[in-house]
């Protein structure tokens, strides 16, 4: 795509795009599924669906730098700035929403990293990616924060009787 209608695309899309994709009735039921999740591991899952890059991520697409590691560095950005990163057993996971670009990525941290492999990231995406494209965006996000609740249930499963602080909020982060 050229650059310029690239640009044009990101900067039509805002905020109110993110709320039709993912508006506050359905954005509270995902929050609730994320508690639920959370109460079977040690994990804390994140969503974040974001209508379009900023200029300063766009400007950068280029000869030298693929829109895929834009995405994947805006992805990373936000797992920072979330502070997923930060929980205590190093096991958090963001499922990341680009609206603009039908953009999907998935960020666990380093203990999940060392466990599942990128194929396995990239059949969820991909999941993801075939419901978001029929429009339906409450089951699809259902199914892949339900493949990561698996995946964490797997390897951190949540002692039994056992009481844990919810580190990070469970809304889902909509820009």
């Amino acid at each position: 795509m050229n650059k310029l209608l690239r640009i044009f695309k990101h900067r039509w899309m805002d905020h109110s795009d993110t709320l039709r994709a993912v508006p506050d009735d359905m954005a509270g039921r995902i929050a609730r599924r994320v508690a639920a999740s959370e109460g079977r591991h040690t994990g804390e899952v994140r969503l974040c669906i974001e209508a379009s890059l900023p200029l300063s991520y766009l400007l950068r697409v280029g000869s030298s730098t693929s829109l895929a590691t834009v995405v994947r560095e805006r992805a990373l950005t936000w797992f920072g700035r979330l502070r997923i990163w930060d929980t205590e057993h190093n096991n958090g996971v963001l499922i990341y929403v680009l609206l603009a670009e039908h953009a999907i990525e998935f960020v666990a941290d380093r203990a999940l990293a060392r466990r599942v492999g990128q194929d396995e990231w990239q059949s969820m995406v991909e999941r993801l990616a075939t419901r978001l494209r029929s429009g339906d965006f409450e089951d699809g996000l259902t199914q892949a924060l339900e493949e990561v609740s698996a995946l964490l249930v797997a390897h951190f499963p949540a002692e039994a009787g056992a009481s844990r602080p919810n580190e990070l909020p469970d809304t889902v982060v909509r820009r």
